[in-house]
């Protein structure tokens, strides 16, 4: 009788174990898959894939994407953009935009 619950402990030892390494083996994955990520995608359009440009407008610092027109600030770049003679250039940016829309559909 001993034997049987000695096997049964045992294996409820090896199970723990092998959760225990699964559970471990998922993590180091995820961590692995998420450095990769983030190592393919850096400097990258997060729409369409290419490869983002540094450039000046107006005197701030952005990024831009020349597939697809999108833009990236810093955290304080919009605030400066906004405080500048934001009517003219607001107005010209959204126009072009509406404009290319329109043409698409």
């Amino acid at each position: 009788m001993k034997n049987i619950w000695k096997e049964r402990e045992k294996a409820l030892e090896n199970q723990y174990i092998y959760k225990q390494e699964q559970d471990k083996i998922e993590r180091m994955q995820k961590e692995e898959r998420e450095r990769l990520v983030r190592e393919m995608c850096r400097n990258r359009c997060p729409k369409c894939g290419d490869e983002i440009k540094a450039m000046t407008f107006r005197g701030v610092p952005l990024d831009r994407c020349p597939g697809c027109g999108g833009v990236w600030l810093g955290p304080n770049d919009l605030r400066i953009l906004a405080s500048k003679d934001h009517r003219s250039w607001f107005e010209k940016w959204f126009k072009e935009e509406n404009e290319t829309s329109e043409k698409v559909a």
